[in-house]
């Protein structure tokens, strides 16, 4: 059976589509164009899988047809010569793809089909773990290619993937400014699985059989339909039976595979190259002439898709394969009548016209490619005619350039103003047809920018470990013993220059490494010590104690645990056990007692009820999270000979982060280290944000005084942010500042830079304006950034989705980030700097799941859960962020029994594959040790930073605090660095962070707010 098939496609749930994207309108126009295959796109999207479930059902094998109360409708509202076969539906999807790979970003569409809704779900979890699936029909995700090809070919027997459009410059495999130049470099090791390529609208066969290593491909065409008019643009003819394994066995091997139709490649919006802004559209050979910037303007061109061929040729000429298909390029229908009548494609008079030849001729494609010219003379003259010369390929071109389609017309001008008055086949009549000319371009000479960077001083070559360490960092590391305080400000190196110092005191001066203890505040701190140190010592690293604070509790407690009466296989209680133990006490689960009885017992303020609490624990051989330091300080301060021992076990200490520790650890460490010892302590007084966790940085400020004598070295030289980040940096802390003669200094190369300021309308329009600056950064996430005008076509600036960080004061204000994001479809993941805050939202969701709840799959009663947590006015964003948390977990569960059991069982319930790149939505808490390139610091705000309770001010300490606070999340900042702020929020009138008072230097204001009623500008300006 021969058939037409159109297997790209969206709904109406794809941004810049129409709303008529639905089933029903599909069906009518496939009919209407004569399409027999349709692939149902946007698969992916939660409410249009639902539609196709709800209207679909099973046809042929892999192949769905619309419900049959659905399609007589249609039938009868179609004419006689337009009900040809039934249409079928193929499950498929275009995935857009924005990750980045050998310092590239790369921008990738692909198709994927699947032959039945169980494989599609199963993408659906997969690719649910990694991005927003609701946010747009064409989920934009931070996956490499040749992740989603393996995640395609895991969902079951028969689905796969086509590269889509390959050549298109922004989002395609071969594209000339986000892709590869070649297939298997894409897709690597399973590149092999890739026998089909979608050539798009702007190359058609002949053009890809100009590079050999496209040989072995079937070469296939779609519409990628924005509206159902626009199916069949282009298509794809099979010769095979109506069956999803047969047109999947066509396109391996190439059996059945009929061919093509096609555009006329200039039609497309990316065939030639050229600088939409200033009208210059130029041939491959005066792109070169120009090296390959705008003459008129300077900028890079938009590399089309002609040039691109070219480049990658290894054919001067086209050579079509043994087996290969053949192909047609045609023009539709309603821009020809469009032509022909002197009206809009879209008009009344020319839907009209097409309407009255179908009825007569049958579907658009019949009329295009069959009906005999002479018949259709019977109705139009001038349309016989134009048919007769689309068959020919007697066309006029002119190509498409830089997101603007191209215009292929059939007749000149002239021509047509003749018709009227001289008969249709006179001899003059088509006399004198030219091209018309191209736009009119002048040359402008545009200088290239210089951009000056500071080079590191050289490093000596001596053979020792320090070598290459900077002089600051080389002093700190090659100190000798005794104690020593190393004030080691953002980017300057600190783990650095920590593991250097343990490295070099065991392999060049000798320390055993079993005297050797390191204490960090978290666990991922540890690990990164730990492979730091078996990289640069891999005979001793092993022997070396790498430690949290609460690790190396559990350490002592195991050794010690019949002094501190415990059995050997004491357990640890988890907040779920902790809240039970409270209520055994008080009667209640009270999170936020819990809260502050572990806050107290940090600080050393232990009452009647914590002793309550902890007897409760022992009864039940268990020790909870603030036992793991408290125990072994009672212990070592009750026993002096303990303490000796542990002390000459341990004689070389050093401690991480040292400006956050708490009353409990720093007694912990007077323990451990005698006065003159050998301690080393690092870290940034002007760093410590933790004191509502109990952390004091005066121990930090009196290391002097306890530790002596004690020497003092300073890390300057920071590694991370540009000269106008720092400067902003060290102008916000100045106020406030715990280190005398604060001194950054910037070394190595950032590129562009750009601190900008920011006044946004109220808190939506402020994460609007982050998602489109994101938008704009990455060179457009989408087609309908670039062709809406609002993102430039200047390129990525290298950057990934995981390069950027939104950071705020406050975890409320993470809901309108979220929303502004999902809009845009850009992909993120909103971390807390407490995860058990995140574990608390999943526990109060859990528990609601005891009682009777609305809906029949797990997944349906976790949102029942959620909504009744919500109602209880628990905070939005930490159900959301818990209910992201549960949903893969609720997805793969049978029933709520297994869901328990793995919960129970300590699944990872992380809604996010670690393959996944991803925008990282921070507190600025939660920011502290990470870095990125480009970083936006919102709600610069008084009453969000500094926080404060309205009317009230806050203490001198809490504001220094908050100072430090935005001093830590500027210095995140690598290149980029916005900060925002509101007019409005929430309802309420806002002022300015007095801090940003402080920062002058070099900061541009972008895009500020303007009164109600007035456009706001949102130019953005990149120094």
């Amino acid at each position: 059976m021969r058939f037409v098939a159109d297997l790209h496609i969206h709904s109406k749930y794809s941004r810049a589509c129409s709303k008529d994207c639905d089933l029903e309108h599909l069906t009518w126009w496939a009919r209407r164009k004569g399409i027999t295959v349709v692939g149902t796109g946007d698969f992916t999207h939660p409410a249009w899988f639902e539609h196709l479930r709800e209207n679909l059902v099973p046809a042929e094998p892999g192949l769905y047809r619309l419900r049959e109360d659905l399609d007589a409708d249609i039938r009868r509202r179609l004419p006689p010569a337009c009900a040809g076969p039934e249409v079928r539906f193929m499950l498929s999807v275009e995935i857009s793809t924005i990750y980045k790979r050998a310092e590239r970003t790369r921008k990738v569409h692909h198709l994927l089909y699947v032959p039945d809704f169980e494989a599609a779900e199963k993408v659906n979890q997969r690719l649910g773990r990694i991005g927003n699936l609701g946010s747009d029909g064409r989920p934009i995700l931070g996956l490499d290619s040749r992740d989603l090809l393996e995640i395609t070919l895991e969902s079951g027997p028969g689905s796969y993937l086509v590269p889509a459009h390959v050549w298109t410059p922004w989002f395609a495999v071969l594209g000339s400014k986000s892709g590869f130049d070649a297939i298997d470099d894409c897709y690597a090791d399973l590149a092999e699985h890739v026998f089909a390529l979608e050539t798009g609208l702007s190359s058609d066969p002949e053009m890809n059989w100009k590079i050999s290593a496209l040989d072995k491909y079937r070469l296939v065409s779609n519409s990628d339909a924005h509206s159902p008019p626009m199916l069949g643009r282009e298509a794809t003819l099979f010769d095979t039976g109506l069956d999803y394994f047969a047109i999947k066995r066509a396109l391996e091997t190439g059996r059945g595979h009929a061919g093509s139709l096609e555009f006329f490649p200039e039609e497309g919006k990316y065939h030639v190259d050229g600088h939409r802004k200033c009208g210059v559209r130029l041939e491959p050979e005066e792109t070169r002439a120009h090296g390959g910037r705008c003459p008129e303007c300077g900028k890079p061109l938009t590399v089309g898709v002609l040039s691109r061929v070219e480049d990658l040729a290894d054919r001067a000429e086209a050579v079509r394969p043994a087996g290969a298909a053949e192909f047609t390029s045609l023009v539709p229908l309603p821009e020809i009548m469009s032509e022909i009548l002197g009206v809009g494609p879209k008009s009344k008079k020319v839907l009209g016209e097409i309407d009255k030849l179908t009825a007569a001729f049958g579907p658009e494609l019949s009329i295009l490619r069959d009906v005999p010219a002479e018949d259709l003379e019977t109705r139009s003259p001038l349309l016989g005619e134009a048919v007769r010369r689309l068959r020919r390929g007697d066309v006029i071109r002119e190509a498409g350039y830089d997101g603007e389609y191209g215009v292929i017309r059939l007749f000149d001008p002239a021509e047509l103003k003749r018709s009227t008055t001289i008969g249709l086949f006179d001899d003059g009549l088509f006399a004198g047809a030219t091209e018309p000319g191209k736009p009119v371009r002048k040359a402008v000479a545009v200088p290239a920018p210089v951009v000056e960077t500071v080079a590191p001083q050289p490093k000596p070559v001596t053979g020792s470990l320090l070598d290459g360490l900077d002089p600051d960092q080389r002093e700190a590391a090659g100190s000798g013993g005794g104690p020593l305080l190393i004030i080691a400000g953002p980017g300057t190196g600190k783990t650095r220059t920590l593991t250097h110092r343990i490295a070099h005191l065991v392999s060049e001066r000798d320390i055993p490494p079993e005297q050797c203890l390191a204490i960090t505040f978290t666990r991922r701190a540890a690990e990164e010590m730990v492979e730091r140190l078996a990289a640069l010592v891999p005979g001793h690293a092993a022997k070396l104690t790498i430690a949290t604070f609460h690790s190396l509790g559990v350490r002592i407690l195991r050794e010690q645990h019949e002094r501190a009466g415990l059995s050997a296989d004491f357990g640890i209680a988890d907040q779920t056990r902790q809240l039970e133990i409270l209520a055994e006490v008080t009667g209640e689960a009270d999170r936020r007692a819990l809260a502050e009885l572990s806050r107290n017992r940090r600080t050393g303020n232990v009452d009647e009820l914590a002793e309550r609490y902890t007897k409760a624990l022992r009864q039940h051989d268990l020790v909870d999270f603030d036992d793991l330091v408290e125990m072994p300080v009672a212990l070592l301060d009750a026993e002096p000979e303990l303490a000796a021992a542990y002390r000459e076990r341990y004689r070389w200490i050093s401690v991480d982060e040292y400006q956050d520790v708490d009353e409990q650890q720093y007694r912990l460490l007077r323990l451990l280290a005698p006065r003159e010892g050998n301690l080393t302590a690092i870290g940034d007084p002007d760093q410590a944000i933790y004191r509502f966790r109990g952390a004091d940085v005066g121990f930090f400020l009196r290391f002097q005084e306890d530790f002596a004598p004690a020497r003092t070295v300073q890390l300057t030289r920071n590694y991370r942010s540009n000269p106008h980040i720092l400067g902003a940096a060290l102008q916000a802390i100045a106020p406030g500042t715990l280190v005398p003669g604060r001194e950054l200094r910037p070394l190595g190369e950032h590129g562009d830079a750009l601190v900008g300021v920011h006044q946004a309308a109220d808190g939506r329009a402020e994460a609007a304006f982050v998602a489109r600056t994101i938008d704009q950064l990455l060179g457009g996430s989408s087609f309908h950034s670039l062709d809406s005008g609002r993102v430039n076509s200047d390129g990525t600036q290298g950057l990934g989705f995981s390069d950027f960080a939104v950071l705020y004061r406050t975890d409320r204000q993470a809901r309108a980030l979220l929303d502004a994001f999902a809009q845009a479809g850009l992909p993120v993941q909103k971390r807390s700097h407490d995860r058990l805050s995140d574990r608390s939202g999943v526990e109060e969701i859990v528990a609601e799941l005891a009682h009777p709840g609305a809906g029949t799959t797990v997944a349906e009663r976790v949102r029942h859960a959620a909504d009744t947590v919500l109602a209880r006015g628990v905070d939005e964003p930490l159900v959301h962020t818990a209910v992201e948390l549960l949903k893969p977990l609720a997805l793969r569960c049978a029933d709520l029994a297994q869901f328990r059991t793995e919960l129970s069982l300590g699944v990872e319930v992380d809604t996010w594959d670690p393959r996944a790149d991803r925008i990282s939505l921070l507190t600025l808490h939660a920011a502290k040790g990470l870095e990125f390139p480009v970083v936006f610091v919102v709600g610069c705000e008084d009453g969000l930073l500094p926080l404060r309770w309205p009317g009230a001010e806050p203490a001198e300490e809490e504001l220094a605090e908050e100072r430090r606070l935005l001093f830590v999340g500027i210095t995140r900042a690598q290149r980029h660095l916005y900060l925002s702020h509101a007019a409005e929020r929430w309802g309420r009138a806002v002022a300015r962070s007095r801090f940003l008072t402080d920062i002058s230097a070099d900061v541009e204001r972008i895009g500020d707010a303007v009164p109600r009623g007035r456009p706001r500008e949102t130019q953005l300006r990149l120094l």
